[in-house]
């Protein structure tokens, strides 16, 4: 048993050791990935060709059909804000937008859309991918 002693000495360290980096290497695959951003979802699917026609179809069939506009009117004849401008006055950013397609605008004839959408938070993420890519030129997409 005295020859066994010096190498269970020598193997325990490595095995601890081993153990540690696994977890370390398993606690880092759990943080989230940088790019489930805001931005980068957005800046994604601005890409993504059938994401924005995606993004028009339910722009045109969910906000166009009720209150927004395709072409700018005037302020006193407009039903609803014209999200095509860089003026936004009830968001300043994609996660803000989100927000706001999901749970609406108090006092305002904006309803939340919650998860009626059939694909959920991703057809979300398509129409701000569609306002977004169809905006005057505003510089950064996520303002």
């Amino acid at each position: 048993m005295n020859k066994s002693r010096p190498l269970l000495l020598l193997v325990l360290p490595i095995l601890v050791s081993c153990g540690e980096s696994e977890t370390t290497l398993e606690s880092q695959s759990q943080s989230p990935p940088p790019l489930s951003t805001p931005e980068f979802i957005v800046a994604g699917y601005m890409n993504d060709p059938a994401a924005l026609r995606r993004g028009q179809d339910l722009f045109l069939g969910s906000c166009v059909s009720f209150c927004h506009n395709l072409i700018e009117e005037e302020p006193d004849q407009a039903d609803a804000l014209f999200l095509f401008d860089c003026q936004w006055t009830h968001a300043q950013d994609n996660a803000e937008i989100f927000r706001i397609i999901k749970e609406g605008v108090p006092d305002t004839r904006m309803v939340g859309f919650g998860e009626n959408f059939p694909e959920g938070d991703n057809d979300v993420w398509k129409i701000i991918a569609y306002i977004r890519q169809s905006q005057d030129n505003c510089g950064d997409v996520s303002r």
